[in-house]
């Protein structure tokens, strides 16, 4: 069964900024342009009629579109880091819509997640990377920033085990800003995504 979970996708114009970011640090395992993204909710490995439950649950969400970018850096492990992101700008709508779906999860059983909803786009998982490698990467590039774009749905993925990272596939998406006008990607009862 594959791990699900929530997120907003990255539009090409903001992949590509991010995508020049990559390089310039020892032990940096790089994630594949097409595999970034915010994650919203870690839904993790669910049964299919719970995966139902949850994707038929999220239909419900009516909210509109909004503006978002990307700005600053930084990392995951304070004396031994283990990732590299890009910070998302504030925004009460991702805020928003974030407490939401956690509602949603929460009303039908999920455990809550037990960490605190940190906005941020992974660039690269770490192994063995000096401390002072990152600092010096980092220092470079904290005035990161993209300009704005709009967020006009958020999706269900689905994650197999891999190292790193990916590949992702888009399970299911919820258009924001028009309610229940546009045909859902699957099909009422929710199947796995094939992998070519």
């Amino acid at each position: 069964m594959p791990r699900l979970f929530t997120a907003l996708e990255i539009p090409r114009d903001a992949a590509l900024s991010l995508s020049l970011l990559r390089g310039g640090l020892p032990g940096a395992r790089w994630l594949d342009v097409e595999n970034y993204h915010i994650t919203l909710r870690f839904i993790g490995d669910v049964d299919c009629p719970t995966a139902d439950e949850v994707i038929s649950a999220f239909d419900r969400i009516d909210r509109s579109s909004f503006p978002l970018s990307l700005s600053g850096m930084g990392s995951f492990g304070s004396k031994k880091p283990h990732s590299i992101w890009a910070g998302v700008s504030p925004s009460p709508e991702l805020m928003a819509l974030q407490a939401e779906i956690e509602r949603i999860c929460q009303r039908i059983g999920l455990s809550p997640d037990p960490r605190r909803f940190s906005p941020h786009v992974t660039l690269a998982r770490l192994r063995n990377a000096r401390l002072s490698d990152v600092v010096s990467y980092l220092s470079g590039r904290g005035d990161f920033r993209t300009d704005s774009f709009d967020v006009g749905r958020f999706v269900v993925m689905s994650s197999r085990d891999s190292v790193g990272g990916g590949p992702y596939l888009v399970e299911e998406a919820y258009p924001l800003g028009w309610r229940n006008s546009a045909p859902s990607l699957s099909s009422s009862t929710w199947q796995p995504s094939r992998s070519n």
